[in-house]
């Protein structure tokens, strides 16, 4: 079992923010995401929120034309981000758009070379494709509830993660936290051996 030793000396061995990119993505509800972009190599950290929409400061009850999204943040020596990208539209069905706002594809980009990346790809599929390409303007984090979903559920993790003296924005920004919640939902994570279930 994972304890706090375990996930202090994990995080402390991650690359810090300012080491990292960062991707955002909209596909679907962000509890899925949270799990498929946990586990992938490259990627540190992770974070669900809100984005693509007009609305200040959204929550889940008010969330005005956002979307729900993922963001990430990834070391580019490990990974690029049309790597990223090939995730993104692996984990959703680019020929549909939902009708609701909150669930909608969008495939986020900051540069005219993230953009391109993300042409390229959307450009390889064979099918008419609905997911939309923004440029990101905010990223609004979730509410604690939302972060890290499936490791909330599990009691005995998430007190390792108080014993070690986390709050709620750390476990939203854990790296240990990220992999344990993709290993809680049935994930294979090799990083952290001792979350295997």
């Amino acid at each position: 079992m994972v304890d706090a030793d375990d996930i202090v000396a994990f995080d402390e061995a991650a690359s810090a923010p300012d080491e990292t990119e960062t991707a955002t993505f909209a596909l679907g509800c962000f509890w899925g995401p949270d799990v498929e972009f946990g586990t992938h190599e490259g990627v540190v950290r992770t974070r669900v929120g809100y984005a693509g929409g007009t609305h200040e400061d959204p929550t889940y009850h008010d969330l005005g034309d956002h979307s729900e999204a993922i963001q990430v943040d990834y070391d580019l020596d490990v990974v690029t981000f049309a790597d990223l990208v090939d995730v993104a539209v692996a984990n959703h069905d680019p020929r549909r758009q939902p009708r609701k706002r909150q669930y909608q594809s969008v495939l986020f980009h900051e540069t005219d070379a993230e953009r391109a990346a993300i042409e390229a790809r959307l450009d390889e599929i064979p099918v008419d494709v609905e997911t939309r390409i923004e440029r990101l303007e905010a990223f609004y984090p979730a509410e604690s509830y939302h972060q890290k979903y499936n490791l909330r559920n599990d009691r005995a993790l998430l007190s390792a993660f108080e014993d070690a003296g986390y709050d709620d924005a750390d476990v939203r920004e854990s790296p240990a936290a990220a992999r344990l919640n993709a290993a809680v939902a049935g994930k294979d994570v090799r990083e952290i051996a001792s979350v295997q279930r």
